[in-house]
């Protein structure tokens, strides 16, 4: 395996929001070190306090070899998905880790509802396939692998940071997903008041374009 080093996984975080960046990280690290990385507690990011993330990310950032993160806004997002899917807007970011970290041995949390198809396409259009490099990719593996666990932490710790930013210019809208009254207020209120949405929202969303239809039926109600 020329040039191919350690074991690396790959997750994101806010892939579902309305508002705010979708944020894809990679962790790699000597293989002799994954029992380290399974001691300080890796699990998945989605059942830990913000405080436990930060803590944990800290670890990881002593046990990893290199950490790869990408990050694509709300605005990129709408832009995309004019030409194509999220998934794909995903894939393209994955590939641009998984080169960076060049692992013998890749875990990914499938975003495709086939699970093997994401692994395949990830190793081919990576080129790590053709390198013999081994592809795990499986739906929840944020929850099964501690690698993938550490870079579901990272991303989760990443997106989080950049909330609490657009928190302090905007205004507390909440976690930014369609779940949050909060959130669904927040763009509910901008669109009754015929504010324009800032480039934080994601546009192109079902729920926010579900809030504008709404908004309009019920003001052409009123006219």
């Amino acid at each position: 395996m020329t040039g191919l080093h350690g074991i690396a996984g790959i997750d994101e975080a806010g892939r579902g929001p309305m508002i705010g960046p979708m944020v894809i990280c990679g962790v790699l690290i000597d293989s002799k070190k994954l029992p380290e990385l399974e001691q300080i507690g890796a699990r998945d990011s989605k059942t830990l306090s913000h405080s436990r993330r930060l803590k944990l990310k800290v670890k990881i950032e002593q046990v990893a070899t290199r950490i790869e993160i990408r990050s694509v806004s709300a605005a990129d997002i709408d832009r995309l998905r004019k030409r194509t899917t999220l998934n794909e807007i995903e894939v393209a970011e994955f590939v641009s880790i998984a080169k960076a970290l060049k692992p013998q041995k890749l875990y990914l949390d499938a975003v495709d509802v086939i699970a093997e198809r994401f692994g395949e396409k990830i190793g081919n259009l990576s080129g790590l396939a053709s390198k013999g490099a081994v592809i795990i990719s499986e739906h929840k593996a944020d929850s099964k692998y501690p690698i993938v666990s550490a870079a579901s932490i990272i991303a989760k710790v990443e997106r989080d940071r950049v909330i609490s930013e657009y928190h302090k210019k905007y205004g507390d809208f909440g976690s930014g997903y369609p779940s949050d009254p909060k959130t669904v207020n927040f763009v509910r209120n901008l669109v009754r008041d015929h504010e324009e949405l800032p480039p934080i929202v994601r546009k192109s969303w079902d729920s926010v374009r579900k809030i504008i239809d709404d908004e309009a039926t019920k003001q052409s109600t009123l006219d």
